[in-house]
């Protein structure tokens, strides 16, 4: 469920005309909705309620400062996979105790930074991860719980690029190692080996994968436990997926949260989860104007201010967006196949290819739909186009959560070497 729906013939977000965003902020400009992303936390933490659960949302999906610190209101807690993904979640509101670090390359100032804050627990990856962990707790006088994320060898179906759970992929330890990393981390000063992590990917839309991923670390955890080691802590990763088009129907988190219980049956642990897409997906849209209508060849291309760099994942993952005028079209309009594409000097930058579409013409407005998820997060500033803007709706209401920045400010990290003269 989201909020963005027509009312007098314009697509609003909750009560915001996006015309009217539109107007103000410019385009092409990110918006989201606060009742989306409270309603969709608030569902999965209700499917956990009466359990101990830690709701840590995955920051890499969306990093906003202002999503965040809506999460956070929440009780959310964050899943992070760098040190500047921990100071966002931090500076929104986040408590460290709510915050777990994941990730295969954390360094060793990223390592002092988690533990100098205190955050709940590190998911290692590695055994030289491992060993260099314990050498800054050490130093540190500190003592820190860990997780360790194995590789359960569980194929989760999707696109190659967002799988995680195979031989062939960088992330976590192998299965069969799992029980002599927890041997070796009980004898290093400084680690507390609390916990088993998994995640086999993204935009999962049958649990039957995530079900047999957490069955086996099920069983692993009462193996270690009957070898004396004090496994109080599973993280059951993300991965869920939503709806990026019609036809689209992935189980519920409801499903979910059952399927997980089953799986652990009586097993005492406290439970993490690291949604991410689940929570911000169709929380959000980016809106985009027609700069031209192109005919050539017998193709349409309706060319966006839009580009990759504002929405990478049809380039990066052939990824569908549904794609929405702002003004609704005239009943009975009738619709042609188009290509819709971005003003990037690049191939890839294009976002449908012969996409039926109602009329279109230049300074039309259209909602890129499903967009709150690995978006702006996954934006740059190629082409030396400013980063896009994003804006946070509530009710009537809404805010600039980031603004576009001048192009003074994106090269304020730039000079030309002093050997350098210019005329």
């Amino acid at each position: 469920m989201h909020h963005f729906a027509y009312r007098n013939g314009v697509l609003h977000c909750e009560n915001v005309s996006l015309e009217a965003v539109a107007r103000e902020l410019g385009t092409p400009a990110y918006v989201y909705s606060d009742a989306t992303l409270r309603r969709h936390y608030r569902v999965l933490a209700d499917a956990f309620a009466n359990r101990n659960t830690l709701i840590a949302f995955a920051v890499k999906a969306n990093s906003n400062i202002g999503v965040l610190a809506t999460l956070a209101s929440e009780g959310a807690g964050a899943d992070v996979v760098s040190g500047g993904e921990m100071l966002r979640a931090l500076e929104a509101g986040i408590p460290a105790s709510r915050i777990v670090f994941s990730g295969v390359a954390k360094t060793v100032e990223e390592m002092k930074l988690g533990l100098e804050r205190g955050i709940h627990q590190f998911n290692v990856e590695s055994m030289p991860e491992l060993l260099r962990l314990s050498r800054v707790a050490e130093e540190m006088g500190k003592r820190v719980p860990i997780a360790f994320r194995v590789n359960p060898h569980v194929e989760a179906g999707g696109h190659a690029h967002i799988s995680t759970g195979s031989a062939e992929h960088k992330f976590g330890i192998a299965w069969h190692e799992a029980e002599t990393f927890f041997e070796e981390a009980s004898r290093l000063p400084g680690i507390d080996p609390v916990g088993i992590a998994v995640h086999i990917g993204s935009q999962i839309m049958r649990v039957e994968p995530m079900r047999a991923a957490w069955e086996k670390v099920v069983a692993l955890t009462r193996r270690l436990r009957d070898r004396g080691f004090a496994i109080s802590r599973l993280d059951l990763g993300g991965g869920l997926g939503v709806p990026y088009k019609d036809g689209d129907d992935p189980d519920s988190p409801t499903i979910y949260a059952r399927t997980a219980r089953e799986a652990l049956g009586d097993l005492d642990v406290q439970l993490i989860f690291e949604p991410g897409r689940l929570i911000a997906g169709n929380a959000g849209v980016l809106i985009s104007k027609v700069e031209y209508i192109k005919e050539r060849d017998g193709r349409t291309f309706v060319i966006l201010d839009a580009g990759m760099n504002d929405l990478l994942r049809p380039a990066l993952y052939n990824a569908h967006h549904d794609i929405l005028p702002v003004r609704i079209p005239e009943m009975g309009a009738t619709r042609s196949a188009v290509d819709l594409v971005g003003p990037i000097c690049e191939s890839t930058d294009r976002f449908a290819k012969d996409r039926p579409m109602p009329p279109l013409k230049e300074g039309d407005l259209v909602a890129f739909m499903t967009a709150g998820a690995y978006g702006a997060t996954l934006s740059s500033q190629y082409n030396s186009r400013p980063l896009v803007a994003e804006a946070l709706v509530r009710g009537d209401a809404w805010a600039i959560v980031r603004r576009r920045p001048t192009f003074d400010e994106m090269i304020a990290l730039e000079r030309a070497p002093d050997w350098i003269t210019r005329g």
